[in-house]
């Protein structure tokens, strides 16, 4: 059995104490298996697995960033609200020379005006932290799935997979919001995980403390730091679209359910009543903290006094008081922002519905070029937003592995994985049904580290050993078979994105290695 393997949390892991009696501090074996979290941390290996990958995915994403020129899609847009914020503090139109009206939050056009400030109004200025945003979502999902899996090879993996994902670098490497929308959910959903943990370690030292969970004072009231902390990315990602939102019951249901179920781990005869009530005004408080930082996404609208709607109540003949008149003209701006989402139904030649966005049906075209020597008759450039084939046609069957493992083991991690597809997706489908919005491919990104993890837990679970094997027991055959099968797809998905890797940056190709990487025909052209 390798190290990797031994680590990897297994759906029935050995108890940490060998003899069925009781474990340290006096708390039974199983009840301290129940409550066991991950606690190596700081693992060298670990960090060196991270470190690696990490320094890949940042090269990938940032050489020849400043390439093409100019704006490209939707860079015509973010790039100039945000250099007009760094000179107006809110967006501005030059044409009328008053505020303009936009119908996103403004953190993401303000973290695309560090990077222009730093590198002035230009192709580096305004992708550069889109890069670092793409970069550290990396990060994040290797540290994630180090404590999921407890594997530094699985770890490595998800960072991997995701660094080799065209989807993922494009929008690393072009203005748009979404991959700091991305970012933020991620980190969100990393700070839950920890609050699982704190909280369940929080029971665990009680019970060796010789706390008694039947008894009349049994609930263990513990401050959820990391849930205030999820709290307040959660508004930042707010502060970046608005779409964040659909995360919101998701996230709170996976914060409860984890809670009761470390009450019951803990021996509480009643894990739900009174335990819920606290559960329920941490959620709340946490919420409040999101609503705290979202609002502190729109400093610049509100200290200048010239942002869009700023003195609509005002403008109006309406009483616009102190504070609650701002606040009141801001609840009337996002009212006629949301009506014109909701409203938002123009065709366009890029849009696609949900349904086909794992399929990879309607890619979107970032850029195009025929101009150039690329030593051929005919030459074609493009940037072309399209998830790696192999990697995102593989996701489909992996949410379909990830529901029969999560029923079959009963194991926590693939439905916290399944919850963040399901709050990634699902919620477009409705609106997709319900209103016909226009929609495109990359209203995705939020989702994508969940749909990764979900390919990594079905890899682990046919590179793990069976249940019940003891550690230190020679590898099966079934084992060596499911290592194998990994490692070839992960090499299989290497090789698919250094093919298509060329319509990933803009690569000039003779047109007909060009014709030849549009694999589906007219839906990717």
């Amino acid at each position: 059995m390798t190290a990797a393997t031994a680590e990897t949390e297994t759906p029935n892991p050995p108890p940490e104490d060998e003899t069925p009696g009781a474990g340290s501090g006096g708390v039974p074996a199983a009840v301290r298996r129940r409550l066991a979290t991950l606690d190596n941390w700081l693992n060298p290996y670990s960090w060196l697995v991270t470190a690696v990958i990490v320094a890949i995915a940042a090269v990938l994403r940032l050489i020849g960033i400043s390439r093409p020129k100019g704006h490209i899609f939707d860079e015509v847009y973010y790039p100039t609200d945000a250099w007009d914020m760094l000179q107006h503090g809110v967006e501005w139109d030059e044409k009328t020379n008053g505020p303009a009206y936009v119908v996103h939050p403004p953190l993401g056009k303000w973290l695309i005006a560090l990077g222009e400030q730093a590198f002035g109004n230009t192709e580096l200025g305004w992708r550069f932290p889109a890069a670092v945003a793409g970069t550290l979502m990396i990060l994040v999902l290797i540290r994630v799935a180090y404590r999921l899996f407890h594997s530094i090879v699985l770890a490595g993996t998800a960072g991997l997979l995701m660094t080799l994902d065209g989807f993922q670098l494009v929008l690393s490497r072009t203005s748009l919001l979404d991959i700091f929308l991305g970012l933020f959910i991620l980190l969100t959903f990393a700070a839950l995980v920890l609050d699982r943990d704190h909280y369940r370690r929080r029971w665990l030292k009680a019970l060796e403390a010789g706390h008694d969970p039947t008894g009349p004072r049994g609930h263990l009231p513990v401050v959820p730091w990391w849930l205030l902390v999820a709290g307040m990315t959660f508004g930042l990602a707010c502060g970046v679209k608005w779409s964040a939102l659909f995360f919101a019951p998701f996230l709170g249901l996976l914060v409860v359910v984890w809670r009761i179920q470390a009450r019951r781990s803990a021996g509480m005869r009643r894990p739900i009543f009174p335990g819920i009530f606290g559960d329920l005004g941490y959620l709340i408080l946490s919420f409040v903290l999101t609503v705290v930082f979202y609002l502190a996404t729109w400093t610049g609208w509100f200290v200048t006094n010239t942002g869009y709607f700023r003195h609509y109540r005002e403008a109006n003949g309406m009483d616009e008081p102190p504070v609650l008149g701002a606040l009141l003209n801001l609840m009337h701006y996002h009212y006629e922002a949301y009506t014109f989402h909701s409203g938002l139904d123009d065709k366009h030649v890029y849009q696609s519905w949900p349904w086909q966005w794992l399929l990879l049906g309607r890619p979107v075209a970032f850029y195009w070029s025929g101009n150039g020597d690329c030593g051929a008759a005919s030459c074609a450039a493009e940037i072309l937003l399209l998830g790696t084939p192999l990697l995102w046609w593989s996701f489909l069957p992996a949410l379909g592995a990830l529901v029969w493992f999560g029923i079959a083991r009963r194991d926590w991690r693939a439905f916290a994985i399944g919850t963040g597809v399901v709050a990634g997706l699902l919620p477009w489908f409705f609106f997709a049904v319900k209103d016909g919005r226009t929609m495109f491919s990359f209203y995705a990104l939020p989702a994508l580290p969940f749909l990764i993890l979900a390919v990594v837990y079905v890899l682990g679970a046919i590179m793990t050993p069976p249940s019940g094997m003891a550690a230190g027991t020679r590898r099966t055959d079934r084992q060596l078979i499911g290592t194998v099968v990994a490692a070839v797809y992960v090499l299989l998905v290497g090789l698919c994105f250094a093919y298509f890797y060329p319509i990933f940056i803009g690569q000039l190709l003779p047109y007909d290695d060009w014709s030849a990487r549009m694999w589906l025909g007219s839906r990717w052209i």
